[in-house]
Parts: C-alpha cells; structure tokens; sequence
C-alpha cells in the first residue's frame, strides 16, 4: 500500500473512531427524567475541571442541597461541586458567586442582563430571535441542565410565546425542576417533555403567576416528593389549603434542605423554607 493511501485510511479509521465514541458519549448523558427518551437534542459538554457527568443509576447516596435565598432564587449545590443559582437577577445573591445561573424574563426580579462577570453560565429562559424557543442542553460537571419552554403574558394580558422556562437539572439521579414564572397550566405535551421530577420548586403569589387552584394542579399532576414553595409568602396559606392529606407539610428550621434518591421522602411532601414563612 502506497503511503498516501496509508495515511488516507489511517485518518478515515480515526473519524469513525471519533463518530463513534461522540454516538456513545452523547446516549451516555441524554435525560434520566424526561418520558420520550428519543426526543432529546444533542447535549452541548461545557468547558468544566470536574468529575464525570452523574446521570441516573449509581448515584442514591449522593446528596443535592437546595437553599433558598429569596423570592425565585434557589442555591444548588451538586455532590460535583457546581453551583447554580435559579432566576437570578442579582436582587437575591447566593453569598459567592455561582458557577450557573438561569434567569426567566417575565419581571425584573427575575433576571438581568448585567450578570456578574465571574458567571461561567449564564442561561437565559427565553430566545432574543422572533419565533425560536430557548433551547438549553448543556452539561456542567455533574450536572446536566435542559429546559421547557412555556407561554407567559404579555402587555395588557396577550399571551407571548415561549417566554418563560422550566429549568431542569439532573443532579445524582435526581430530576430537580423549577418552574420559573408559570403563568398557565401544563399541556400533556409539556409533562412528557419534562418527565419525571423529584423535587419541585414552585411560584406562590396567588394570581401573579397561577392563581392557587391552578398552581396545585400542576403540582399535583407533576407528582414530585418534594415540592419547595417560592416568589411571595403572603398568599402561601391559599395554596397549601389546596392540598388534603395525601400530601404532607413542614415549616423548615432554616432555607436549607439536602435531598438524595435515597432520602427523598415516601409521601409528598411540601417543605416550606424559613425564607417562606
């Protein structure tokens, strides 16, 4: 073999090597939690020192802590190390600077766009593009980020598509959603493309978002183990009488929970942060 064509069969065998680990990698990471497996995108790998993605079986021990910091502002901390805080808008700052951060653009208290340089990820909820849906696929450390996109209400009450996001995060086999600014109830075609949640941060306000009936529905049908209330303490009373008792609650000590698969509780329960009360 002439040693042209010896180089050109070298570097035609590493391509299909290289096609082939990316194929494995890539079915590695796809979604844990979502119910049509074969719907999810390719996921975007971001530029991370850490351990290898945890992503489903093998991780039950592992804990995820979840601290609220204010309004829609959760802090999460993964076993890996990485931290992200939830529609940061720099209102409500986690006490050092996140490595990620998502942001929904319904109100100001729920993003900027002045967000601290030392941010590696900033994810934004919506699409700056006219018709396009924000689309979030990305893996950082041990965590595995994705997004639903909903519909929110614009100026003088008119829906505006696409304007709000559902934040999932794969976390040591847990399936951690936050619902963002939701201003309508689910269709089927958004519980399938959310899948299954474990836990379930939630926006209570009594109408500014969903009004109380409509918010416990969705909570109801999401079926998660935790469910962390959120945005406005005032009308939580409303929200929590929805609720008979097949769901249990608890008026937290502090804003701080640590949850695995593991201790991830038998009954629903609705945990209410100090922050909240």
């Amino acid at each position: 073999m002439k040693p042209r064509f010896l180089v050109f069969a070298i570097a035609c065998l590493m391509v299909l090597i290289a096609a082939e680990a990316a194929v494995a990698q890539e079915e590695k990471n796809v979604s844990q939690c979502q119910a049509i497996a074969q719907s999810i995108p390719q996921a975007t790998f971001a530029s991370f020192t850490g351990p290898a993605p945890i992503v489903g079986a093998g991780a039950s021990d592992q804990s995820v802590t979840l601290t609220y910091i204010g309004h829609s502002t959760f802090l999460i901390e993964t076993p890996g190390g990485v931290t992200i805080a939830t529609d940061y808008s720099g209102w409500y700052s986690p006490p050092h600077v996140p490595m990620v951060v998502t942001m929904n653009r319904a109100h100001s208290s729920h993003y900027t766009l002045a967000a601290d340089p030392g941010i590696q990820h900033v994810l934004h909820g919506w699409s700056d593009v006219p018709g396009e849906k924000a689309k979030v696929n990305l893996v950082v450390g041990d965590t595995y980020i994705r997004n639903v996109t909903t519909d929110i209400r614009g100026g003088f009450g008119a829906p505006q598509t696409d304007g709000n996001s559902i934040f999932i995060f794969e976390i040591a086999g847990l399936c951690i959603g936050h619902l963002g600014h939701l201003h309508y109830e689910l269709t089927q075609a958004h519980y399938a493309e959310i899948g299954r949640l474990d836990v379930v941060m939630v926006p209570v306000d009594g109408g500014l978002t969903m009004g109380s009936d409509s918010m416990s529905r969705v909570i109801k049908r999401l079926r998660a183990s935790l469910i962390l209330p959120m945005h406005q303490p005032r009308p939580l009373q409303s929200f929590l009488s929805m609720f008979g008792p097949d769901f249990d609650i608890s008026y937290a000590p502090t804003n701080t929970i640590t949850v695995s698969l593991r201790t991830l509780p038998r009954k629903p329960l609705i945990y209410v942060a100090k922050g909240m009360q």
